[in-house]
């Protein structure tokens, strides 16, 4: 009598892993956003409460809808297009210089000898205080908001690759040059990489500073910008439009700080640091 055997697999249940899925997940979202959410419902309650008017704090809800109708308007992706030109530009202009001014002076003696007193004492000044000086001299147009940009992030790339070109290992910039490495070979293939980490932190302190000089340049100088909308709105008193600036710029300076962070891990991908978890 033949036994008819019936392979049976074991059944594959989904649910458990799902849920456990959803919830790492959920925890994820609340770890990295739950003081964000905290505040903006405080934000919202204070502002219904009645314990200040509208005018000094308007609810976030109305502030979201100003932003969606600037968005349906134009006005948002203008503004921010605008400010972000002048800050990018600002940026790249101030990284190739100081890249390029503190490669010089960690290899050249008088470069260094004369610059070193330079950034000594520019470095840690307020850098706005040349805002006057460019004005009579460029106008309030791009070129004096560029300007006064790249003058005050300039100076952490500078001290960033002095720092990081002087703390690479000698042994291996010896061991190079005896293995028959030239000066431009070491400085190219040894010398930069290794100082990379520390220029690249330079180019994150940098960046926000881009961005702030940005906006205060246009709040000063006016025109089209998310500092000069915001000051419009300020002039003609219209809270939700100074609140909806704040929570715009809020969002490109995280996107940017962002991107520059996902760049770095990228660029480093070699690196021990690269293994790390990111906190940004």
């Amino acid at each position: 009598m033949a036994t008819v055997t019936q392979s049976v697999s074991p059944r594959q249940d989904s649910g458990p892993s799902a849920g456990r899925k959803f919830l790492h997940g959920l925890g994820w979202f609340l770890a990295h956003t739950g003081s964000i959410i905290a505040l903006a419902i405080a934000w919202e309650w204070l502002a219904r409460s009645g314990l200040v008017t509208p005018f000094q704090l308007p609810t976030l809800s109305s502030v979201l809808e100003r932003i969606w109708t600037n968005a349906m308007t134009g006005d948002l992706f203008i503004n921010t297009a605008v400010t972000l030109y002048r800050a990018i530009a600002g940026f790249l202009i101030a990284a190739v210089v100081g890249v390029l001014l503190g490669m010089a002076m960690s290899r050249i003696a008088f470069v260094r000898w004369f610059f070193d007193p330079i950034v000594s004492v520019g470095f840690p000044m307020p850098k706005v205080a040349f805002l006057p000086v460019i004005i009579l001299w460029l106008g309030v147009y791009d070129a004096s908001k560029i300007t006064m940009i790249v003058v005050d992030a300039a100076f952490p790339v500078i001290t960033a690759t002095i720092v990081g070109l002087r703390g690479v290992d000698q042994y291996l910039l010896w061991s190079a040059r005896n293995m028959g490495a030239s000066n431009r070979e070491l400085l190219w293939q040894i010398a930069l990489p290794a100082a990379l980490p520390q220029i690249m932190t330079g180019l994150q302190v940098a960046l926000p500073i881009a961005l702030i000089l940005a906006v205060f340049t246009e709040m000063v100088m006016g025109g089209y910008g998310l500092g000069g909308a915001m000051m419009q709105a300020s002039r003609f008193a219209d809270s939700r439009g100074v609140f909806a600036g704040i929570l715009e710029i809020a969002v490109v300076g995280y996107v940017l700080v962002k991107a520059m962070a996902i760049l770095r891990r990228r660029l480093l991908i070699w690196h021990q640091e690269a293994m790390a978890p990111s906190t940004v």
